[in-house]
């Protein structure tokens, strides 16, 4: 970074030993008539977020869509031009979709329609996707392009060359109705230094987080002991322009995946003392890869990099919260990292700008934490097998992993249950309240986990989202929707009773779905009401029965209900 850079001790002493000129940060001397601190101003902002990476730049994006007033900083003095991550997956895709950004997205990107798997050089496994489930190749750098028009559509930009050095007024009592605002000291790329109050604040600040090490809270985890090196050029012969390869010995791992415009990614494990180069890479191929290809020039990107599995013990305290990489870091395996990351930041937007309109609870946005920590653990332990998998040495332990690879590929049990895992079709937040779930044990309760069924806490499916108005481009990114089970006379008091309760709530909306159109994509298709989150989620489900639980999951969300005026009448 261009300029003057402070420690955090010489932060302290800096600030301690600047004039104030504005009361409302306290009094212009400092403890018992010393030195005042420099003054925080706080602008027209809500939230300050730290870091102006894709994540960051989604968490803003989704926050300024939603009316919030948004600052984002970031240390780099300009914008990234390194590829990095590379796969986008389904379920980040449907974000995309919700910004308007989708068709840009795949005009840039090239589709990765199967991964196929080799032992010593020999074909092992193939796993391909279905179309709705197939992830989209961009380098992070052409990602990160897309997401900040996003960004400039929605009246937000990065100020690059700014820097977090500390955080103020952390409230470490967790609460988040009554926290003061958290001031935030800055130093710009001229050395200058500011200190700015923002009711909230996000992390986004990458693995290395200033905000995370605010917090004081851990990063636990392991690092593995093998460095891996990566070159991304275009090729001489024959490689498959949609599909990721895994060339796996005992020798180490070698992974090629097709980018856009030609170019290849090669990443393999390291050996021992020395370094990456195009010379070390095509030894590596022809020892290990497929034969006749040759790496060729002009090479765009190389990196030796290491692989971590870790995660923060805390996701968030009171009005400060991790997002991304400074919540969690993981290895490469399957291309999950920066979609990870970029659901959290659209976890977290819709709950703060609710919080902030006054329509939810202080509990729901605390439960970011829960949801995506729950998460980000899972992605850590699937990637970290997946990772050691490449890496098994030793002849029982190789022919172990040979033998589930076969089996997988024969039996077509990893394309129909963790094709979409990885897709983000299975992404679900459990249910942590009674008022979540039927009264009764009905098989929608029992069956709701069961691969092909979709209960509380998943994805309201796409393909009836978007037809309904529950999703897509141009709709209410702040809406909620109570989603009723028509099937005729049988459902009607229901709806009827429904769609009373709803007229309480404003950001509420009431419609009728066919039945069947709920049945074939797994839902419960039969009489009963589905509450569907700002961001796609079951937030609730129930029956006839179960009305007093909805009243009682919407107060615990919505507050007290509204008088309504009259009753709307049920959308179908």
């Amino acid at each position: 970074m261009v300029g003057v850079k402070h420690s955090l001790e010489e932060v302290q002493m800096t600030v301690s030993h600047q004039k104030s000129d504005s009361p409302a940060d306290g009094p212009a001397d400092g403890p018992a008539g010393g030195p005042a601190r420099l003054p925080a101003t706080a602008g027209d902002c809500d939230v300050l977020v730290v870091g102006g990476g894709p994540t960051g730049m989604l968490a803003a994006t989704e926050l300024l869509r939603r009316g919030v007033r948004v600052r984002i900083v970031e240390r780099a003095p300009d914008t990234a031009s390194f590829p990095k991550a590379l796969l986008l997956w389904p379920r980040t895709l449907d974000l995309f979709d919700d910004l308007g950004l989708l068709a840009a997205t795949r005009e840039a990107a090239v589709p990765i329609r199967g991964f196929s798997y080799f032992s010593e050089r020999r074909p092992l496994a193939a796993f391909d996707f279905a179309e709705d489930l197939t992830p989209l190749c961009l380098p992070q750098n052409e990602t990160e392009r897309i997401l900040r028009t996003g960004l400039h559509a929605a009246g937000g930009k990065v100020e690059h060359g700014v820097r977090l050095l500390a955080l103020e007024g952390v409230d470490f009592s967790g609460r988040i109705d009554g926290a003061a605002p958290t001031t935030a000291v800055l130093e710009h790329a001229d050395g200058r230094l500011e200190r700015f109050r923002a009711p909230f604040v996000i992390g986004a600040d990458g693995a290395g987080s200033t905000v995370r090490a605010q917090l004081g809270t851990g990063f636990t985890g392991s690092t593995y002991e093998t460095a891996f090196a990566l070159v991304d050029a275009p090729v001489e012969g024959r490689l498959p322009a949609d599909r990721a390869l895994y060339y796996q010995s005992a020798k180490g791992a070698l992974v090629i995946v097709a980018l856009p415009d030609g170019i290849f990614r090669f990443f393999s494990s390291l050996p021992p003392g020395q370094e990456v180069s195009v010379p070390l890479m095509q030894d590596i191929v022809d020892r290990r890869g497929p034969r006749g290809v040759r790496i060729a020039e002009p090479v765009v990107w190389r990196s030796v990099f290491r692989v971590h599995a870790r995660h923060a013990a805390d996701f968030s305290l009171g009005r400060v919260f991790l997002v991304g990489d400074a919540a969690h870091v993981h290895s490469p395996a399957g291309g999950q990292g920066l979609n990870t990351g970029l659901q959290d930041a659209h976890n977290l937007a819709w709950k703060i700008a609710g919080y902030l309109r006054g329509e939810l609870s202080a509990d729901v946005v605390a439960g970011y934490a829960g949801e995506r920590q729950a998460i980000a653990r899972r992605v850590v332990r699937d990637t970290d097998v997946q990772t050691r998998a490449w890496m098994a040495d030793g002849a029982l332990r190789t022919r172990l992993r040979d033998a589930a690879f076969r089996i997988g590929d024969r039996s077509g049990l990893v394309e129909r249950l963790y094709g979409p895992v990885m897709a983000g079709r299975r992404l679900a937040y459990p249910a942590v309240r009674p008022s979540q779930v039927p009264a009764r044990l009905t098989s929608c309760r029992c069956t709701g986990k069961v691969p092909g069924r979709v209960g509380v806490g998943a994805v309201f499916p796409r393909a009836v989202a978007v037809p309904y108005g529950l999703a897509g481009p141009g709709t209410d990114p702040s809406r909620w929707h109570l989603v009723g089970s028509d099937r005729g006379a049988a459902s009607a008091e229901l709806l009827v009773q429904s769609g009373h309760i709803a007229d309480g709530f404003p950001q509420l909306r009431h419609l009728a779905v066919p039945h069947r159109a709920l049945s074939a994509h797994g839902l419960c298709g039969r009489a009963g009401y589905f509450l569907v989150r700002p961001d796609g989620h079951i937030q609730a489900h129930g029956h006839a029965g179960d009305l007093e639980r909805l009243e009682d999951e919407l107060a615990h969300l919505f507050g007290a209900r509204r008088p309504a005026a009259g009753h709307a009448a049920t959308e179908v």
